[in-house]
């Protein structure tokens, strides 16, 4: 078998799909590992490592996409990709089939069984595969960082022979993966933190982080370990709630999603007027819609003398530990998918049945098959 990797081409892209660590492992288990040359250049991995781990290196995408049996991606391919895949070829990478369901016809068309990490099923076995976790870990913290570099004051306290400087109030609303992490980051950084999720129980985890809490009126439990999606009389009441806090903090750090949907919205226009001049909001779910009114996707904006910042992309913008997070959950998703060199699709095994979007020719995953014309398989 050819596990192919080849440069990200989606713009803004720097993270690479395999480390020359995971490649050097990959080769001693017996398999062919060819990688586009460039590939990792931008997140710190040159194709000197790659060579010396065993790997070959393809000189353009053409070449190395016409020998592969198995390609591992970061983004989702794009129209010429997809032509480019061979008929019965592998592909795994972050699909967003919900939201883009008509790739996933594509690649049926095309004839490539395709795996989609990001559907990767919340359960215990599954949490060395899970990317979404690894890449989240990375927007939290650098989501601080964004925030403390557009605030015009210090996070921490300083006692100074010019008085004193209280700390930067910091709320984080959505105490996922990123919102936790975020939560420890700003903690490290002296801010006073609150964390604010529609899920009551994260009530603990927020507060074992030395936050403050503030209780949702109306709770979310969902599946999954996902909040479930409110209705928007639900929504207007948590909003109602967290008024007071926005309008007292410097920074707010929003994190909430509810996969395959658009991002629920939690602070409205009058709450970003309610804040002082100079504070920050930094929208993590500004690619999903926003979780803020007046947050631009990609962009740095003032509403109401309040900076707005919707960063797209967030983990590659620290793409060498990203990439290292995000080789070994494809690994470690690899090496169940594939035994013995040969790929084994088991329908009957909850994670593959999850992953799996496309095979022999059709959408075989339930919940996108229903978004595609081409029905189940």
């Amino acid at each position: 078998m050819n596990v192919a990797v080849p440069k990200e081409t989606a713009p803004g892209e720097h993270r690479v799909a395999m480390t020359p660590d995971i490649a050097g492992r990959l080769v001693k288990s017996g398999l062919q590992v060819t990688v586009e040359t460039g590939a990792g250049a931008a997140a710190g991995f040159l194709d000197d490592a790659y060579r010396a781990a065993g790997a070959s290196i393809a000189p353009d995408a053409n070449s190395l996409y016409s020998s592969a049996d198995f390609v591992l991606k970061v983004q989702r391919p794009n129209a010429a990709e997809i032509a480019a895949l061979p008929k019965g070829s592998a592909l795994l990478a972050f699909l967003f089939p919900l939201v883009n369901p008509g790739d996933a016809a594509a690649l049926a068309a095309r004839g490539v069984t395709a795996f989609s990490i990001d559907m990767l099923p919340r359960i215990s076995r599954a949490q060395g595969m899970d990317a979404l976790s690894s890449q989240s870990t990375v927007s939290g913290y650098k989501a601080v960082l964004f925030a403390a570099d557009a605030l015009p004051k210090f996070f921490p306290m300083l006692m100074t022979a010019a008085g004193t400087i209280p700390p930067a109030r910091v709320l984080v609303l959505g105490a996922g993966v990123a919102g936790l992490q975020a939560i420890a980051t700003a903690r490290r950084l002296g801010a006073v933190v609150t964390g604010f999720d529609a899920r009551a129980a994260t009530k603990e985890q927020v507060e074992s982080l030395g936050a403050s809490f503030v209780s949702p009126p109306i709770a979310a439990e969902g599946a999954g370990g996902y909040a479930r999606e409110l209705t928007a009389e639900e929504q207007a009441t948590n909003r109602d709630a967290l008024t007071k806090s926005v309008a007292e903090s410097d920074v707010v750090i929003t994190t909430a999603l509810v996969p395959g949907r658009k991002a629920p919205l939690l602070i409205t226009d009058a709450m970003v007027r309610a804040m002082r001049p100079g504070s920050v909001i930094v929208d993590l779910a500004a690619e999903a819609g926003g979780n803020c009114e007046g947050t631009q996707p990609g962009e740095q904006v003032t509403v109401h003398d309040v900076h707005v910042l919707g960063p797209r992309n967030v983990p590659s913008s620290m793409p060498q530990h990203a990439s290292q997070l995000y080789a070994k959950n494809l690994h470690a998703l690899f090496t169940h998918l594939v035994k013995d060199g040969k790929l084994v699709v088991d329908m009957s095994d909850e994670i593959t049945r999850g992953v799996c979007i496309t095979r022999e020719g059709a959408v075989v995953h339930e919940g996108v098959a229903k978004l595609t014309a081409g029905g189940v398989a």
